[in-house]
């Protein structure tokens, strides 16, 4: 900011609760809070605040919907229209090599693997469907809005949030289409941003929210969606993977769901506790789609979305402490992910709903900026709880590779039904499990063919991802140096395979530097604000911030 630019005094809104993010937690949360006031014909005043162009830009998911939580907050889902349009008809788990498959026999599959009664849908169609839901109970949404900023009150509990300045310039000037951010003032405010969000990453590390917890760890979602033939659909059919083209050591593995219309949703998650800085991702992806049992589905199909999320998948022992003075942490943004069935949306709706309900017995007690201790207090002896406890080992386990993994699943999940009378514990942060390039071997991956496979630059393309391009970076980096001499040195810069979407890339340096040196080019535009960048830089010198509220992909029907 120019030191000559005097900061117009920010305009601020007073509501009960303000919502951080309208995804499944944040908008389940909203509803519930409205349907809770309505029993007791009371009033209150809830906001939500979305950095998406619109609810549903940037919802990313599989996905296969577990309906238990939306059988609450909307018992009569069916006869209002909720888009789960498509019941799951058949599983399919298959165990790849690089040829062939072998399919896991219905009575070995794990219940955590079975979907019988679930959804195959677009998690952003939902998003969307639940947002004129909450519109038409009272809920005031902001789409286009990023919140930039927790505020504070005096005693230091959560005062609320502030929306970013738009129309700043790249060097921090004021442009013509600038204007002051909005401070949004609650009594509570939940953060539902989703996996790895900005703000409730500084609220974690200002409450200590993670103490005593394990280290969280992640995978990388990517995800297209095809049209394809009428004769290659199987409507509900649900496949997943493990095994090639990751090597056994590596977490990671694919689905592959059919919606309605011809519609097939395809997608390949890499666990970011990978070892080997040469591993992309992207590549991993698009190879998988080549493999004899998979690339049949798209012959003479239609690639027509893409993007990459970032998910939570530590589980219940990676749960940081929810709340906190004045505010709570619900849905990814505290980590309520079930990474062994591959589900987190139904967990996302059910944390909301228990957030909502202690704060609204908070408000209506007329307290403020408290601790909403019922909401930990009533997660604990919910389903979520034991759904998440019967889980807890799949993520450990599965962390020794894919064979004694697969073997210790099927004891804690098939002999014990999950309740293993023990715990495994995550051991070590995801950024500190890169082996160096010299203890590394580089991966050969094959030249995309345009017609199954794709480039990076192609697929962001689909994403109808875009930002203002005279705006400050929203991928800033704590010491300029660093990308050169330690991660290229050392890791032969995985920044460029790690993220999906192209942004890193190391060019000629040019200029008066001698040949062949190099430096980090950081194409913001690019970025699908999938968060990978801020997990896995092994130095944690990459720091992702909202950019200007409606920038980043504009997803549909994903």
């Amino acid at each position: 900011m120019a030191e000559n630019q005097v900061l117009a005094e920010r305009e601020s809104m007073e509501y009960d609760v303000v919502i951080v993010g309208a995804g499944p937690a944040g908008l389940g949360a909203a509803i519930r809070l409205k349907q809770q006031a309505a029993i007791d014909d009371r009033e209150i005043s809830v906001c939500i605040v979305e950095k998406g162009s619109e609810v549903g830009a940037h919802i990313l998911s599989g996905a296969v919907m577990d309906p238990r939580a939306m059988n609450e907050l909307f018992p009569d889902w069916k006869e209002l229209g909720a888009p789960l349009n498509q019941p799951v008809t058949e599983d399919r788990f298959l165990f790849l090599s690089e040829t062939g498959s072998m399919k896991t026999p219905s009575w070995m599959l794990p219940k955590c693997f079975q979907n019988h009664g679930n959804y195959v849908i677009s998690l952003a169609n939902v998003c969307r469907w639940l947002g004129t839901k909450a519109e038409e109970l009272g809920v005031e949404i902001y789409p286009g809005f990023a919140a930039s900023e927790v505020l504070f009150n005096e005693n230091g509990s959560v005062k609320g949030i502030a929306t970013g300045d738009m129309g700043i310039g790249k060097n921090g000037e004021h442009t013509d289409r600038y204007a002051r951010g909005m401070e949004l003032h609650a009594k509570y405010t939940f953060f539902a941003e989703g996996c790895r969000g900005n703000l409730g990453k500084i609220l974690q590390q200002k409450f200590n929210l993670n103490d005593g917890r394990d280290p969280q760890t992640y995978g990388l979602g990517l995800k297209e969606l095809w049209e394809v033939k009428s004769d290659k659909h199987i409507p509900g059919l649900v496949v997943h993977t493990a095994g090639w083209p990751l090597d056994s050591e590596t977490y990671g593995g694919s689905y592959l769901y059919h919606l309605e219309n011809n519609l097939v949703a395809v997608g390949f998650v890499v666990g970011l506790a990978y070892t080997n800085p040469y591993l992309s991702p992207f590549e991993e992806f698009q190879r998988y789609k080549t493999h004899p049992a998979i690339r049949g589905f798209f012959e003479g199909g239609k690639r027509i979305a893409y993007g990459a999320r970032a998910l939570t998948a530590g589980g219940l022992q990676s749960l940081p402490k929810l709340t906190f003075p004045g505010g709570a942490l619900i849905g990814d943004d505290a980590g309520f992910l079930n990474a062994s069935r591959i589900k987190g949306s139904h967990a996302a709706i059910k944390s909301g709903m228990l957030a909502a309900d202690a704060a609204y017995e908070a408000v209506k007690a007329a307290r403020s900026s408290d601790e909403l201790g019922a909401y930990p207090d009533a997660f604990k002896t919910s389903w979520l709880h034991d759904e998440l406890h019967r889980a807890r080992n799949f993520k450990p386990a599965m962390a020794k590779g894919l064979y004694t993994g697969t073997l210790m699943v099927g004891i804690d999940q098939i002999v014990f039904g999950g309740k293993a009378p023990w715990t495994m514990h995550h051991q070590h942060a995801d950024h500190e499990m890169l082996k160096t390039a010299s203890e590394s071997k580089p991966i050969l991956y094959p030249k995309p063919d345009g017609v199954l496979t794709f480039d990076r630059l192609s697929s962001v393309f689909i994403s109808n991802t875009n930002h203002e391009e005279d705006q400050p970076a929203h991928l800033t980096l704590k010491n300029a140096s660093v990308p050169v001499e330690t991660n290229l040195a050392l890791y032969d810069g995985p920044e460029s395979r790690y993220c999906p979407a192209g942004v890193y890339e190391y060019v000629e340096a040019g200029g008066a530097n001698p040949e062949g040196k190099k430096r980090l080019q950081i194409n913001a535009q690019n970025c699908v604000h999938c968060k990978t960048c801020d997990i896995k830089d092994p130095t944690q010198n990459i720091v992702w911030v909202v950019p200007e509220g409606g920038g980043g992909p504009n997803y549909p029907n994903m």
